[in-house]
């Protein structure tokens, strides 16, 4: 097996991301041929066929797949080379840093994050992109090689095998009802919820939960959760940094004494680990946390009547 070249590398990359061969080679300024001949000589290189050719285009295979992530991987290292060589020289933290999120995290932890790196590194150009929490989630993000860093959400075996990352925090969820229905037991009001809620942290303690009813309705998003919730439609048990910034309509109940929480923490891959960016970032998501008010936003439900702000 030869090594691959990185002209090769981003030639992969081109074809997965258009999908096709003639449209890889309009964005790489090559003729269409170029670019069959040169996938076909990476799967002589590796082994094995790494696109589904047809009508359709050229799709990745399971091995094409496996063999585009390395590609971005490895395509972004050398990038982060030359800004880590440069950064010896003079000092400066700079280029690019993909940082993949979920919502609740994008509104509620990366501004002030974002605000302070930018101060410390403005040489950095933060990217950011809101993935959901389902399935892979952010952390395929970062492991397929399309992000840097990603907040994800975390249970207490750590990040996933071959990535790197810690948990940051823990935050409880609370029950989210209409306000205004001191007589009603929010509990009975039909249930909303989201495909991104109740993952592994909390399918034990739901399970157990016998007055927990099936959802009436469920949405895509928990920002038209709690929307809903406004409108007297139900009510939701939703993690706290979601239920920042709710709508004054929208009330919390506690769950205590023993509610289910949500570990959140970062990941990266081991060669990125160590880059200045992805390190000072990590400074700033670690400062940022450890700050009283984030710590009263994500850990205490005040009253049933007052919502929390980070």
């Amino acid at each position: 097996m030869s090594d691959l070249a990185p002209h090769e590398l981003r030639i992969l990359i081109a074809v997965d991301r258009a999908g096709g061969f003639t449209a890889a080679a309009a964005s790489l300024g090559m003729t269409q041929s170029a670019v069959s001949h040169a996938v076909r000589t990476c799967e002589r290189k590796v082994g094995a066929v790494l696109f589904d050719r047809g009508r359709h285009g050229a799709r990745a295979t399971a091995a094409g797949t496996r063999a585009v992530a390395y590609a971005r991987r490895i395509v972004r290292l050398m990038e982060a080379m030359g800004e880590e060589v440069r950064g010896t020289r003079d000092g400066e933290v700079t280029g690019p840093l993909r940082i993949a999120a979920f919502r609740s995290a994008a509104a509620h932890l990366l501004p002030a994050v974002l605000e302070k790196l930018a101060a410390r590194h403005p040489g950095l150009a933060p990217e950011v992109r809101i993935v959901r929490e389902i399935g892979r989630g952010t952390a395929g993000e970062v492991a397929d090689g399309r992000a840097d860093l990603g907040l994800a959400t975390l249970d207490t075996s750590g990040p996933p095998l071959g990535l790197s990352g810690a948990r940051l925090f823990e935050e409880p969820y609370a029950l989210a009802h209409p306000v205004g229905r001191p007589d009603a037991d929010p509990r009975t009001l039909p249930l909303i919820d989201w495909d991104e809620n109740c993952g592994s942290y909390t399918r034990e303690w739901w399970a157990g939960q016998d007055w927990i009813p099936p959802a009436t309705i469920r949405v895509e998003d928990d920002t038209v959760v709690l929307s809903m919730i406004a409108r007297g439609m139900g009510m939701s048990i939703m993690p706290m940094m979601t239920l920042a910034g709710a709508p004054a309509e929208v009330a919390l109940t506690s769950l205590a004494p023993h509610p289910p929480r949500r570990g959140v923490g970062y990941v990266t891959t081991p060669e990125l680990a160590g880059t200045a960016a992805v390190r000072a970032m990590i400074r700033e998501l670690r400062s940022a946390v450890s700050s009283p008010v984030f710590q009263d936003c994500v850990t205490s439900v005040r009253s049933s009547s007052r919502n929390v702000s980070c």
